[in-house]
C-alpha cells in the first residue's frame, strides 16, 4: 500500500506531458508491478544478509540478477517509446539545427533556451554520448529543473550495465538533489538504491539515502508523505520476509535481528506521526492496524500536537494549491509565517519550495541567503545557496557581491574567490554601474588581505594591479558596451587614493590619482575638491591644502561659496596676513563673477518670458484685427442681421466664430445629408441637444434657434467612476456613437456615448462613454491605444482636472524594467510580426509594443518584454547593432528618463518674485480643441514686474486698451454670461 502511494505521489507538481493513454497506462502499471516485485526480492536478499544462512534464498526465488531489475523497471517507466527513425530530410534538418545551436552556444554559453533545444534534438537523434556531454555543460552553468534531471537520470539508468555505471548514476543523483529541493528526485534516488542492495554495503546505502531524503523533504506537507511511506515500506518488507524464520531463532538472535528490525518500523511510524503532514489520520490508522501492541500515550500526544500544527499550516498550503504558478505572493506570506515561528528547518524548506517555482527572482535568493548568513551560518549550506543563486540569476550583481563576501567570511581560498570573480565579470550585467559594484566588492576583499604594516608585499602589489585593471576594464569593456564607464564620480579611483594616503603613506600617488579624477570632468563640483582637501588635511601638508583650495575657488561652479568659506576659515586659523589678503581677494573676485553670471542668467530668463508674453499679446491682437476685418466685409442682409441679433456676443466683445470658417483638418465640414444628432459642447455645464446641420447660409440661424430652445445638461461628477474619456479619434468619423458602441459593449453594458461637436457640428475627436457598472469602465481602460480607423484611440478615466490638477494618466511604467528592451532605429515599415520573429530567437517574448504618434504612424521605436531578466540581457548582447532592412538598430534595457513634473506657479521664481505663467495646460499640453472659460474681454496680461537683484527691470510696453481694468463682476454675472441665450 505504501509503495503504491509513493508511486502516485512521485509525479511532478506540474501537469505531466500527455502520452498515449492506453500504452502509457499499461507501461506505468507494468513498471509499478515490476518495481514492487523487485522490492520484495531485494528485501529478501537483505533479510538473508541480516538473518544469516538460515534463510534459504533459492526457496524464495531470488536470483543474483534481480538486483539490477529495478534499472529495467525505471527504464520501462521512463522510456520515450518507439521512434520510427527516418533518415531523410527531417534528419538533415535536425543536424543543421544542431550545428546552429552549437555555434550559438560557442558565442554565448549563457543562452539557457539554446541548451535545452540542443539536448532535445540530440536526444531525438539518439546521440547518447553527445547528449551526456551537452547535459554536463549545461549543468555546470545552470541548475537543471526537476524535469530535466529526471529525464537525464532515466536515460543513464537505462544505460547502466555494471557496478561502475551504477556508481556513475549515484554521482548523478547526488548532483541532482543539490540543485533544487525535489521530492520526486529523492524518491527516485531511494528506489534506485534499493536495486543495488545486493552489492556490498547496499543495505546501508539504501537507509542512508532515505534518511537524507527525510532530512531534506520529510517536512514537506504535501509531498513528504511519499518519502516516509517508501522508507517504511522498505523496512516493513524486511520484517515480513524475516517473520517465517523468526520462530526458529534463539531468543538472543531474535532480539538482535528480528526485534531490532521491528523496532525500526515502529520508530518510523512514531517519527512520521510527530510531524504535521497531509493524510495523517490514515497513517495513524495504519499504525494501529499494524502494531500488535497498544500505541504509547506519548506517541498519541505527539500525534495530536502535530494535528494542531497542521491546522495552522493548512491556510497557507491551501492558498498554494488554489493559486496559479509561480505563486510568489503566497510563498512570501508563507515565509513570513515561518519566520515568525522561527524553526530553521521549516524556514529552509519553505524557501526551497518557493525557489523551485521562482528560481529567477533575485530578491527571493537575496532574502534566503541573507537569512542563512545571519542565522544558520553553516558553511556548506550557505555557500551552496549562494552558488545556486548566481547560477540561476547571473545577471544580478548583488548576488555575486554577497557570494564573494560569504566565501571570504567562511575562509575559502584566494584562488577560488578569484575564479568566482572572473565568472561574475563574464555574467553579462545589464547596467554599467553593476560592473563598478562587482569590481568594488572584489577590491574591498583584496584590500582586507593586505598587511599594511609591511612596506611591500605580494598582496599589496596584487591590490594595486587590480585597481589598474579595474580602471582599464571600465574604460575599455564597459564604456564600449554602454557608452559610459558607470563610474562618473570615479569612486574606485577615490578609494585607491585613500588607501595610498591612509594605509600606504604614499601621498604622492594619492595626489596623482586625484589629479586624474579632476581631469575627468569633476573639477566643477565643490564636494570633489572638499574630499581632496580633507585627504590632504589628514595625511598631507598645509601647502598642498592651500593649493587645492585656490584651484577649487577658480574651478568650482556648483557651490563656490562653500569652497570660499573653507579657504577663508583655513587662512583665518593658520595663514599669514599675506595669505589672508590673497584669499580674500580671490574669493571676492570669484564670488562677484559668479553673482554677475547668475544675474545675467536670471535676466536672460526674464527676457525670454517677456518675449513669450509679447508674442502671445501680438497673436491676440492679430486675431482681433482679422475678425474685425472679416466683420467689415460681410454683407448685412436682413435674414443674417436678424440671426446676428439673436445670436448676440455670448463671450463679451469677441464675436462667435462664423460657420463659414473652415477647420484645417480633413473632412472638417459635414454635408447636409450627414448625421443629424450632433451635439455642442458648452464647457463644464454639459451639452446641448442634437441639432441639424444645414448649408452654410442657414447654419448660424438654425444654431441660434436651437440654442434658445434646447436646455443645458449639467455635468454629473458622481458618474465619473463609471465613465471613461475617449480621445484621439479621427475628425472624419461619422456617427461616432454608432461606431464606438459595439467596441465598448464588449466591456459591459453601455448607458450612453456622448461625442463632442463644435458649434458648426464638426466632430472634435473625443467623447465620453458611460457604463452601467464601474467594473465595465475599468475593463474599458484596456482598450487604450487600440487602432480605430488608422489612429490609436486613447482611453483614460474621466477625471475633473479642476479638482485633480495633478492627475496623470500614463499606461506604461517609467521605471527600470530589466526584463524589457527598448529598441530604436527600426525602419518605419517594420511590423510587429517581423520584430517578434527576430526577438523570439533569444527567449520567450511576452509582449511587443511599437511606438506610434497620435496619427498611428510608427516612430521607429519599440518595447519588447521577455519572460525574465536573463533572456533580456542575452537579447541585448545579440541584437544591439543588428541591421534590419538597412537600418542599424540600438537595443538597451528599458530605463526611460524621469518624466518632467511641471513647476507649480508659486514655485517658479523670477528675478524679484514669483512669475505666474499665463496659463497652465493639461497633461497633454494645449489641445487644439481647448476652450477658454474666461471671456476674452476679461483676460489681461499679468502686471507683475520682473525685478533683478540690483533693481527692477524695464517694464514691457503695454497698450492702454489692454491695461484698462475691467469692472469687477460677481459669480452671478459670470453665470449669466455663460448661460446667456
Amino acid at each position: 500500500m505504501a509503495t503504491a502511494a509513493a508511486t502516485s505521489v512521485s509525479e511532478p507538481e506540474t501537469e505531466p506531458k500527455a502520452a498515449p493513454k492506453a500504452e502509457g497506462e499499461e507501461d506505468e502499471a507494468k513498471a509499478a508491478r515490476t518495481r514492487k516485485k523487485v522490492l520484495s526480492r531485494t528485501v529478501a536478499t537483505a533479510t538473508y544478509k541480516t538473518m544469516g544462512p538460515g534463510w534459504d534464498q533459492q526457496e524464495e526465488g531470488v536470483s543474483e540478477s534481480d538486483g539490477d531489475e529495478y534499472a529495467m523497471a525505471s527504464s520501462a517507466e521512463s522510456s520515450p517509446g518507439e521512434y520510427e527513425w527516418e533518415y531523410d530530410e527531417e534528419e538533415e534538418k535536425n543536424q543543421l539545427e544542431i550545428e546552429r545551436l552549437e555555434e550559438q552556444l560557442s558565442i554565448n554559453v549563457y543562452d539557457y533556451n539554446c541548451h535545452v533545444d540542443l539536448i532535445r534534438l540530440l536526444r531525438l537523434e539518439g546521440e547518447l554520448a553527445k547528449v551526456r556531454m551537452a547535459r554536463q555543460k549545461m549543468s555546470e552553468i545552470f541548475p537543471l529543473t526537476e524535469e530535466l534531471w529526471l529525464e537525464w537520470l532515466h536515460d543513464e539508468i537505462s544505460m547502466a550495465l555494471d557496478g561502475l555505471d551504477r556508481e556513475h548514476v549515484y554521482d548523478l543523483f547526488e548532483k541532482a538533489v543539490k540543485d533544487y529541493i525535489c521530492p520526486n528526485i529523492w524518491l527516485e534516488y531511494g528506489q534506485y538504491s534499493v536495486g543495488g542492495i545486493g552489492q556490498k554495503g547496499g543495505l546501508e546505502k539504501v537507509r542512508s539515502v532515505f534518511e537524507r531524503a527525510l532530512s531534506s523533504v520529510g517536512l514537506h506537507m504535501t509531498k513528504g508523505l511519499a518519502i516516509w511511506e517508501a522508507y517504511r515500506e522498505f523496512e516493513s518488507a524486511i520484517v515480513e520476509a524475516a517473520r517465517p524464520i523468526a520462530g526458529f531463532l534463539s531468543p538472543f538472535d531474535r532480539e538482535q535481528t528480528f526485534d531490532s528490525q521491528l523496532e525500526k518500523v515502529h520508530s518510523l511510524f512514531r517519527r512520521q506521526l510527530a510531524i504535521p503532514l497531509y493524510d495523517m489520520e490514515a497513517t495513524f490508522a495504519e499504525y494501529e492496524e499494524w502494531s500488535e501492541d497498544p500505541i504509547p500515550e506519548s506517541v498519541i500526544q505527539n500525534y495530536k500536537k502535530a494535528l494542531q500544527q497542521l491546522e495552522k499550516y493548512k491556510p497557507y498550503e491551501e492558498a498554494l494549491l488554489e493559486a496559479e504558478a509561480p505563486r510568489l505572493a503566497e510563498y512570501q506570506a508563507y515565509i513570513d509565517f515561518e519566520m515568525k515561528i522561527g524553526d530553521p528547518a521549516r524556514i529552509q524548506l519553505i524557501f526551497e519550495r518557493a525557489l523551485v517555482e521562482n528560481c529567477l527572482v533575485p530578491d527571493l535568493w537575496i532574502r534566503y541567503s541573507q537569512y542563512l548568513d545571519r542565522q544558520l551560518k553553516v558553511k556548506d549550506l550557505v555557500l551552496s545557496v549562494h552558488n545556486r543563486a548566481v547560477r540561476n540569476c547571473p545577471w544580478t550583481v548583488a548576488l555575486w557581491s554577497r557570494y564573494l563576501l560569504a566565501m571570504e567570511r567562511h575562509g575559502v581560498d584566494h584562488q577560488t574567490i578569484s575564479v568566482t570573480f572572473e565568472k561574475a565579470l563574464s555574467a553579462g550585467f545589464i547596467q554599467a554601474t553593476d560592473y563598478v559594484e562587482i569590481w568594488q566588492a572584489y577590491l574591498d576583499y583584496l584590500r582586507r588581505r593586505v598587511d599594511f604594516r609591511q612596506d611591500s608585499s605580494k598582496e599589496l602589489e596584487e591590490l594595486r594591479s587590480a585597481f589598474t585593471r579595474a580602471l582599464e576594464y571600465l574604460k575599455q569593456e564597459v564604456e564600449e558596451r554602454f557608452n559610459e564607464s558607470g563610474d562618473p564620480s570615479c569612486m574606485i579611483m577615490q578609494n585607491w587614493a585613500r588607501i595610498e594616503a591612509r594605509l600606504c603613506n604614499n601621498m604622492q600617488k594619492a595626489r596623482e590619482l586625484w589629479d586624474s579624477i579632476m581631469t575627468r570632468g569633476n573639477a566643477k563640483y565643490a564636494n570633489m575638491w572638499l574630499e581632496y582637501y580633507n585627504l590632504e588635511r589628514a595625511h598631507g601638508d598645509t601647502q598642498h591644502c592651500r593649493k587645492a583650495l585656490h584651484r577649487a575657488v577658480q574651478c568650482t561652479s556648483d557651490y563656490p561659496e562653500h569652497v570660499c568659506e573653507v579657504l577663508l576659515t583655513m587662512e583665518r586659523t593658520e595663514g599669514t596676513l599675506e595669505d589672508w589678503d590673497i584669499a580674500v581677494q580671490k574669493t571676492e573676485t570669484r564670488l562677484a563673477r559668479v553673482n554677475e553670471q547668475r544675474i545675467k542668467a536670471v535676466e536672460k530668463e526674464a527676457a525670454l518670458a517677456q518675449q513669450e508674453e509679447e508674442k502671445a499679446e501680438h497673436r491676440k491682437r492679430a486675431r482681433a484685427e482679422k475678425k474685425a476685418l472679416k466683420k467689415k466685409k460681410k454683407t448685412r442682409g436682413a435674414d443674417k442681421r436678424k440671426a446676428d441679433e439673436d445670436d448676440e456676443k455670448e463671450w463679451g466683445d469677441d464675436e462667435e466664430e462664423q460657420p463659414s470658417k473652415r477647420r484645417r483638418v480633413e473632412n472638417s465640414i459635414p454635408s447636409a445629408g450627414e448625421a443629424q444628432d450632433l451635439e455642442v459642447e458648452t464647457g463644464l455645464f454639459g451639452k446641448s441637444a442634437p441639432i441639424d446641420v444645414d448649408p452654410p447660409s442657414k447654419q448660424k440661424e438654425r444654431a441660434a434657434v436651437l440654442k434658445r430652445d434646447v436646455p443645458k445638461v449639467p455635468h454629473d461628477s458622481s458618474k465619473d467612476s463609471i465613465t471613461v474619456f475617449v480621445s484621439n479619434l479621427p475628425y472624419s468619423m461619422e456617427e461616432p456613437d454608432v461606431k464606438l458602441r459595439p467596441l465598448f459593449e464588449a466591456c459591459g453594458e453601455v448607458v450612453e456615448i456622448r461625442p463632442i461637436f463644435s458649434n458648426r457640428g464638426d466632430f472634435r475627436g473625443y467623447c465620453y462613454v458611460e457604463f452601467k457598472e464601474e467594473k465595465s469602465a475599468l475593463q474599458a481602460l484596456e482598450l487604450d491605444r487600440k487602432n480605430v480607423e488608422g489612429r490609436p484611440m486613447f482611453v483614460s478615466p474621466c477625471v475633473d482636472k479642476s479638482k485633480n490638477p495633478d492627475f496623470k494618466v500614463f499606461r506604461y511604467s517609467t521605471a527600470l524594467e530589466k526584463h524589457k528592451l527598448f529598441i530604436s532605429g527600426l525602419p518605419f515599415s517594420c511590423t510587429k510580426e517581423e520584430l517578434e520573429e527576430i526577438c523570439k530567437a533569444h527567449g520567450t517574448v511576452r509582449d511587443i509594443r511599437l511606438v506610434t504618434n497620435r496619427a498611428g504612424k510608427p516612430k521607429g521605436l519599440a518595447y519588447v518584454e521577455y519572460e525574465n531578466e536573463s533572456q533580456a540581457s542575452q537579447a541585448v548582447m545579440k541584437m544591439d547593432g543588428m541591421t534590419i532592412k538597412e537600418n542599424v538598430i540600438k537595443v538597451a534595457i528599458s530605463n526611460p528618463p524621469q518624466r518632467k513634473v511641471p513647476e507649480k506657479p508659486e514655485a517658479k521664481k523670477g528675478p524679484g518674485g514669483p512669475m505666474v505663467p499665463r496659463q497652465i495646460y493639461g497633461a497633454r499640453g494645449k489641445g487644439r480643441t481647448q476652450l477658454s472659460l474666461l471671456p476674452r474681454a476679461l483676460q489681461r496680461p499679468s502686471t507683475t514686474a520682473a525685478q533683478a537683484e540690483n533693481g527692477p527691470a524695464p517694464k514691457p510696453a503695454v497698450s492702454t486698451a489692454a491695461t484698462t481694468e475691467a469692472p469687477k463682476m460677481s459669480n452671478a454675472d459670470f453665470a449669466k454670461l455663460l448661460l446667456r441665450k
